[in-house]
């Protein structure tokens, strides 16, 4: 293995910086300081690590112009969404600054006058993380700002492609007062670094974001010691227009949903199912939203929409389109690439897809990409038969007007986190996480914490 790789800016295909691999003995190294420090740093009293806290969402704010830029050139979304994404790994911080004073125990009534029943929480231990390069600062916050703030140690392994985000964070973190073996970065490949992760016996919790089959093998190699695990792997959200819904509404937040971050989200949505009466009204007025976005360097002014992060990402996003093409798709915008396989970059125009049906390929793979595609339903039980005909249960989104059907669609709809005329659900203060196979465990609000925590009951006798 090189001891060093290449961070490439997806827009340009330049090299903006080359980063350190740590070895296997780096990395064990980093796992048993973080190990060792869990003891220190699990003792620290709850007011004063939501104060360390505090200080380094200060110091990320204080930065955010330069994180922010340094997430565009790694990542390649617009700068505005880079922008946004700080104030959103922030929030995260702040929240779990807050829940760090809040996690309670409980007395229990005792079936005899001679007990007492005390039950209590502490911190799991180390715990290590293995984030994306889709939302580099965001997906880090919110898994070590509520290890943290229980009082577990924290080790992150950032994607590859976008490890200066993270890395500049850490450093953040410590001159915010954390104790630099409290929260910790190892850069390296995946496999590597996660076969180390799951294999270490200092290891007591392993949480992901990614690819549901990452996810499976992270699972079954945290079993021989028995960890912990959060998982946020895939999704193939469906996003359902009713007959009633505000066509202009629905089409405003389809595209924020949609084409943030070039499609390249867990939550962006991927099948777009519209009533047979309205799908063509639906459709023009998407097409012409979708006609004005605006595709380049997201390091220029007015850009809405970036590059694709890799050749890899943009060849099945192409495949994918073709095969809807062929099997008799209509395009009503898009359909356009700026590549360049020699420097390295690939950009595709946002697409919308017309007349989509269950024998595409786009209707049971993830996309990761600026394609909408549409199909159309006559009753909502089948709109909801096509949502849930997926294994993946992360994202859904719905559109109407009409309290029983938005509450037959919540009630019916197999997704962990679910958007009722919402676009944009999530949230630092709410509980994010999948149903199926896209994942287990949730991230943010109350339930983000306590993943963290070990439950702890205690009889006293002989009163």
């Amino acid at each position: 293995m090189s001891n060093q790789f290449k961070v490439n800016n997806p827009a340009t295909g330049e090299v903006i910086q080359e980063v350190n691999v740590h070895s296997e003995e780096e990395i064990n190294q980093a796992l048993e300081n973080g190990h060792k420090a869990f003891k220190k740093w699990s003792k620290v009293n709850a007011h004063e690590r939501s104060r360390l806290l505090q200080n380094w969402a200060q110091k990320i704010q204080e930065n955010k112009a330069y994180i922010a830029e340094t997430m565009t050139l790694e990542n390649g979304k617009p700068l505005h969404e880079s922008l946004g994404e700080v104030d959103y790994a922030t929030s995260y911080i702040d929240w779990y600054a807050e829940e760090a004073k809040r996690i309670y125990g409980r007395t229990i009534p005792a079936n005899t006058e001679t007990k007492r029943i005390i039950v209590s929480h502490q911190p799991i231990g180390l715990v290590a993380a293995i984030t994306p390069w889709n939302f580099p600062a965001a997906m880090m916050t919110r898994k070590a700002a509520p290890a943290l703030a229980a009082g577990c140690t924290f080790i992150v392994k950032p994607a590859v492609e976008t490890p200066l985000t993270t890395i500049r964070l850490i450093e953040l973190a410590h001159e915010a007062g954390i104790p630099p073996d409290a929260v910790q970065c190892v850069n390296g490949r995946g496999s590597v670094v996660g076969d180390l992760f799951t294999s270490s016996e200092y290891v007591r919790k392993i949480t992901f974001t990614g690819s549901t089959p990452v996810g499976k093998t992270l699972i079954k190699n945290s079993a021989d010691t028995i960890k912990h695990v959060t998982m946020e792997l895939g999704g193939h959200a469906p996003l359902i227009v009713a007959e009633d819904a505000d066509l202009d509404f629905a089409v405003k937040q389809t595209v924020g949903t949609k084409f943030r971050n070039a499609g390249q989200t867990c939550v962006c949505a991927n099948r777009i199912i519209v009533h047979e009466n309205i799908v063509d009204a639906f459709s023009e007025k998407l097409a012409v939203e979708v006609e004005k976005l605006k595709i380049g360097n997201g390091l220029e002014e007015g850009t809405d929409v970036g590059p694709i992060i890799n050749g890899k990402g943009y060849e099945k996003i192409v495949d994918q389109i073709n095969d809807a093409i062929e099997k008799g798709a209509e395009v009503l915008v898009g359909n356009k690439y700026d590549t360049d396989n020699e420097k390295g970059y690939y950009f595709v125009h946002p697409t919308v897809l017309k007349n989509v049906n269950a024998s595409m390929d786009i209707m049971h793979e993830e996309t990761f990409g600026p394609v909408a595609p549409i199909t159309s339903f006559k009753e909502i039980k089948e709109a909801v038969e096509i949502a849930n005909s997926t294994p993946y249960g992360l994202a859904a989104y719905f559109f109407t007007n009409d309290y029983r059907t938005g509450t037959y669609l919540h009630d019916h709809l197999d997704f962990g986190i679910v958007g009722w005329n919402d676009g944009g659900p999530s949230a630092a203060h709410a509980p994010f996480g999948g149903m199926k196979e896209s994942g287990l465990g949730r991230e943010g609000g109350l339930e983000g914490i306590k993943p963290y925590l070990e439950t702890k009951y205690l009889s006293v006798g002989n009163l």
